[in-house]
C-alpha cells in the first residue's frame, strides 16, 4: 500500500509541481491550500506524512502542529519555513515536527525527506508488529480459574529453586511452552531459554542435539558441536514431549539431572551446565513407567516439582479473556484491525469444549479473522453439528442469492451491506471492515 502524504501549501503552483513529483515517486498525495482545507482532509483520512507550510492564509502552521500531533500522533510532519535559521528549526522540532525544510524548497530534498519519513514509519510499524507477536505469543494472562491460578502460584514458589527440575503435565495444546517461558521470566529471564521437541527428532540425533558431539563422533561429525544442555547454561532447557526420549538417553539425562555433568557424544571430558530442566508431556508417565517405556528413577527425578495444567474446558472463566488477547495478537500478525465478538460468538465460546485447548482456540480465531470480514466475529465454526433444531434466519445476515457471482461483485455487495447496517456512516463502515477510506470507496465502486 502506498504512503499517503498530505501537502499543505498556499502556493498552488509549487503545490501542484511538488504533488506531481511525489506521485511519480510512489506517494499518494492530497493537497490543501489552507488550515481549513487541511482540517477537512484530515477529517476524511489520516495521512502517513504531512508536509506543512508555516505561512498560510488562515494561520501559522507551527500553531496548528500541536493539534495535528494530538489527533494523529503517529503521523510524521515535515514543517516548511521561509526562515532557514537555527531558531526556526529548533522551534519546529520542539513543536513536534519530525523534520523541517527551508524555502525555497528543492524538490529533490523534499522527496528525500519524505522517503525517510515513510521508511521510518514502515520500520516502526514492523517493530510494533514483531513486538506484539513475540509478547503476545509468550504472554501469560493472569487466570481467573482457581485451578490455573493455583498452578501459577506454585510456579512462583518453584522459581526460587533454580536448579530443581520441573515437570509440566497436561493435554495437547494447553500451553505448556508458555508456562515454561513464564517460569523463566519469573527468574528475571536470566540466561537463555532453549526449547527442544524430543518427538520431532530421530532417535539417532537426540543425544547429539542434547549433549553435543566431538569431531569424528560419527560419519558427518566434521567438527565439534555444543549441545543444547551446554547452550542453555545459566538458563532453562525446555524438553517438550519428554516421554518420547529413547530409553538409552534417559539414563544420560538422569545423570545430568543428578550431577549437572555430561559428556559430549564421542568425548571423554566431563562438562558441566547449570541449565534448569523443565520437561513437559501429555502422556501418562505412570502408565509409561508401569509398561517399561520410561525409567521410574527418571520420572521421580523430573517430578520434584510437578505442575498439572488444567484443560481449557475446566477453566471456563479464562476462555473469553484469552480469546480477546489472541484476537489482538493475531490481528497484528494478519495486518487487520482488532475486532470483537458478537453476543452469539461469546455464547459459542462459553459452550464449546475445546478438545484441542488453547492451540485449537488460536486456530479457530485465526481462521475466523481471515474468513469473516464483518464488524464482529461470529465463530460459526464452533456451532455444534448434528440434528440441531433449525434457527430463524438472522435479518442482518449477508446473503447473495441466485447463481454464483464474481468475487469482486460479492465484495462490493458486502461493503454496501455493512454500510447499510451502520446506517450509511462511511468512516465507521471502513473501520469495521478494516479498510482505509480510499480502499473502502474503491470497493464500494465510488473511487
Amino acid at each position: 500500500m502506498s504512503t499517503h502524504l498530505l501537502l499543505v501549501d498556499d502556493d498552488r503552483t509549487f503545490a501542484a509541481l511538488a504533488a506531481t513529483v511525489l506521485r511519480q515517486e510512489g506517494f499518494r498525495v492530497t493537497t490543501a491550500h489552507s488550515l481549513h482545507d487541511a482540517r477537512a482532509s484530515l477529517g476524511r483520512e489520516a495521512p502517513d506524512v504531512v508536509v506543512l507550510d508555516r505561512r498560510l492564509p488562515d494561520g501559522d502552521g507551527i500553531d496548528f502542529l500541536p493539534e495535528l500531533r494530538t489527533q494523529f500522533p503517529d503521523t510524521a510532519v515535515l514543517l516548511v519555513t521561509a526562515h532557514g535559521d537555527i531558531a526556526s528549526a529548533v522551534e519546529a522540532i520542539k513543536a513536534g515536527a519530525r523534520d523541517y525544510l527551508s524555502k525555497p524548497v528543492e524538490l529533490d530534498d523534499l522527496v528525500l525527506r519524505a522517503r525517510r519519513a515513510a521508511a521510518d514509519l514502515q520500520l516502526h510499524e514492523r517493530l510494533r508488529q514483531a513486538e506484539s507477536q513475540l509478547e503476545g505469543r509468550h504472554r501469560l494472562l493472569r487466570p481467573r480459574a482457581p485451578a490455573m491460578a493455583a498452578a501459577l502460584q506454585m510456579l512462583e514458589r518453584i522459581a526460587t529453586a533454580p536448579r530443581s527440575p520441573v515437570l509440566l503435565l497436561g493435554e495437547t495444546g494447553v500451553g505448556k511452552e508458555v508456562i515454561a517461558r513464564h517460569l523463566h521470566a519469573l527468574r528475571g529471564g536470566q540466561g537463555p531459554f532453549v526449547h527442544i521437541n524430543c518427538a520431532a527428532l530421530p532417535a539417532t540425533m537426540v543425544e547429539s542435539e542434547l549433549f553435543g558431539h566431538e569431531r569424528g563422533a560419527f560419519t558427518d561429525a566434521r567438527s565439534a558441536r555444543r549441545g543444547l544442555v551446554e547452550v542453555a547454561n545459566g538458563g532453562v532447557l525446555f524438553l517438550d514431549e519428554v516421554g518420547e526420549l529413547p530409553a538409552g538417553l534417559q539414563a544420560k539425562l538422569l545423570t545430568f539431572l543428578d550431577q549437572g555433568a555430561f559428556r559430549r557424544l564421542g568425548g571423554t571430558a566431563e562438562l558441566h551446565s547449570t541449565a534448569r530442566v523443565v520437561a513437559a508431556t501429555n502422556r501418562d508417565l505412570n502408565r509409561e513407567v508401569a509398561e517399561g517405556r520410561f525409567r521410574e528413577d527418571l520420572y521421580f527425578r523430573l517430578s520434584v516439582f510437578r505442575v498439572d495444567i488444567p484443560p481449557l474446558r475446566e477453566r471456563r472463566e479464562d476462555v473469553l479473556p484469552l480469546a480477546e488477547s489472541l484476537v489482538a495478537e493475531l490481528s497484528a500478525e494478519l495486518g487487520r484491525r482488532p475486532v470483537g465478538f458478537s453476543p452469539a460468538a461469546v455464547k459459542r465460546l462459553e459452550r464449546y469444549p475445546f478438545p484441542g485447548n488453547v492451540r485449537e482456540l488460536r486456530n479457530v480465531l485465526e481462521r475466523a479473522l481471515v474468513l469473516e470480514a464483518g464488524p464482529a466475529l461470529e465463530l460459526q465454526a464452533l456451532e455444534p453439528r448434528g440434528d440441531a433444531a433449525p434457527t430463524a434466519p438472522d435479518p442482518n445476515a449477508f446473503v447473495v442469492p441466485g447463481s454464483p457471482r464474481p468475487l469482486e461483485e460479492v465484495e462490493r455487495l458486502y461493503v454496501r451491506h455493512v454500510l447499510g447496517l451502520l446506517e450509511g456512516k462511511r468512516m465507521e463502515a471502513a473501520r469495521a471492515l478494516g479498510l482505509s477510506y480510499p480502499t473502502f470507496l474503491k470497493r464500494l465502486g465510488e473511487d
